[in-house]
């Protein structure tokens, strides 16, 4: 039980470092539209945002928070999408297994919640599973600090896009 824990610890690590090492290689991108393509081939362009209140909102367009939508969508990238409504503000990704560890994989769901760009305006969910034999997924348990961890990098991602967008 220890090692799986240990072993999980690792995994919760990993995934905050990839988010993070992800947000902190998008500081220095050009400005304008920006296209986010995963392994699907799923297009999801979404221009920079042009009407902006005090509160980081947009007067017209999808019914979430773009800062938050575009950072959600930014941060995850490395993983296939299954699903993506900029209506509803619901992100799904389908399974990932990091190339380090391929016994195990990941899914996530993302709920951007509202139109301004606060803290908890995003919510996180993390899945995890194990392949204990072969073809046999079972599912693991997710440290609570990964979907924080997760939350957090998607947060600052929306802050470097908008002020971005400020700067245009």
């Amino acid at each position: 039980m220890g090692s799986n824990l240990t072993k999980w610890r690792a995994v919760g690590r990993t995934v905050a470092v990839l988010a993070v090492a992800f947000v902190a290689s998008c500081a220095d991108e050009p400005k304008g539209e920006k296209t986010v393509t995963t392994a699907t081939n799923f297009n999801t362009s979404t221009p920079a945002p042009r009407a902006l209140t005090s509160f980081g909102t947009e007067s017209k367009g999808i019914g979430v928070n773009t800062f938050l939508w575009r950072g959600a969508l930014e941060t995850v990238s490395f993983m296939p999408l299954n699903s993506a409504d900029p209506y509803g503000g619901i992100i799904i990704t389908d399974w990932y297994a990091p190339p380090e560890t391929p016994n195990e994989r990941f899914k996530i769901n993302i709920y951007v919640r509202g139109e301004e760009l606060r803290s908890d305006g995003v919510k996180a969910v993390v899945f995890r599973q194990q392949q204990n034999e072969p073809g046999v997924w079972t599912d693991d348990l997710v440290d609570p600090q990964t979907s924080t961890d997760l939350e957090n990098a998607i947060l600052a991602q929306a802050r470097q896009i908008r002020l971005r967008a400020l700067d245009e």
